[in-house]
């Protein structure tokens, strides 16, 4: 996700931005940082994802834009024949070195979730957690999952929704960098209206499901501190503004916190609305 890219859920189509530009800046901004320290403590969204998804043992499943590959694993867990795949290839050695770890059988493969370099129906189930929803072309994006996943197969997703935690930061930084007209926020990939519009023409069921992951950190100050540091898009938003507009982020960052916080103490326990999908394939 690039700073970017970061819009209101409502914002729509009204002018012609430059996609291939944006795309580098994300990518930019996903290779800074280490965006596998913040996207590990997330493992537990890619086990329920897979349990929603009831797969099964020898599956080939495909996880795009995998990041450190929270998905990629939960699948090998269960004995399905994984590609995992991002077009970040840091993010992709992260993954690997955790699949060495638990000696896990993965593939790997660098790949743009709008351009996937798979045949069509070429997989039993395609998924992704936090990741293709940041895509800038969405419906480019949308029909490559449903283009390599066979009739009857099944698309599972974890999408933040507009209103969680995760949703109002994307709305915080777009206030201290608004994005370019035209872009569509991430955060439509978290409301059944838009996925039903992507998707729901090529589906013979979607089933939308809210659930919470839960953000556990020190204090308020740790949080901001993980997140500046390895978070891609908080370092680049942060590095973009002056001492006085990086005061002001802060601080709004804080205070969203504040609202969301229900730890009791001097911690952080977060908890963050997402969306997980599953549809299947018609």
């Amino acid at each position: 996700m690039a700073i970017s890219t970061l819009a209101t859920p409502e914002a729509r189509d009204t002018a012609q931005p430059d996609l291939a530009a944006l795309k580098a800046r994300q990518q930019g901004a996903w290779a800074s940082g280490d965006y596998a320290v913040v996207g590990t403590t997330l493992q537990i969204v890619g086990e329920q994802l897979c349990e929603s998804l009831d797969i099964r043992a020898g599956q080939k499943v495909l996880d795009v834009a995998a990041g450190n590959g929270n998905v990629s694993l939960a699948a090998a867990r269960r004995c399905c024949d994984v590609t995992a795949t991002d077009y970040v290839p840091a993010l992709l050695a992260r993954a690997r070195e955790r699949a060495a770890a638990d000696r896990l059988s993965i593939e790997f493969q660098e790949a743009d979730a709008e351009a996937l370099p798979f045949q069509d129906a070429s997989f039993d189930v395609v998924v992704s957690t936090f990741g293709v929803m940041f895509t800038p072309d969405q419906d480019k994006a949308a029909s490559e999952l449903l283009r390599v996943c066979r009739p009857g197969g099944k698309i599972g997703l974890a999408n933040w929704t507009p209103d969680g935690f995760i949703g109002q930061v994307f709305k915080t930084l777009g206030k201290h960098l608004p994005p370019p007209a035209g872009v569509r926020s991430p955060a439509q990939w978290g409301t059944r209206a838009r996925i039903e519009e992507m998707f729901g023409a090529q589906a013979s069921s979607i089933q939308c499901e809210p659930r919470t992951f839960v953000f556990r950190y020190r204090s308020p100050e740790h949080w901001m501190q993980v997140f500046k540091t390895y978070y891609g898009p908080l370092l680049k938003a942060f590095a973009a503004l002056d001492a006085a507009g990086q005061s002001a982020l802060a601080g709004d960052l804080v205070a969203l916190i504040g609202r969301f916080n229900r730890s009791g103490d001097g911690g952080v326990v977060v908890p963050s609305e997402y969306l997980e999908i599953v549809i299947t394939r018609r």
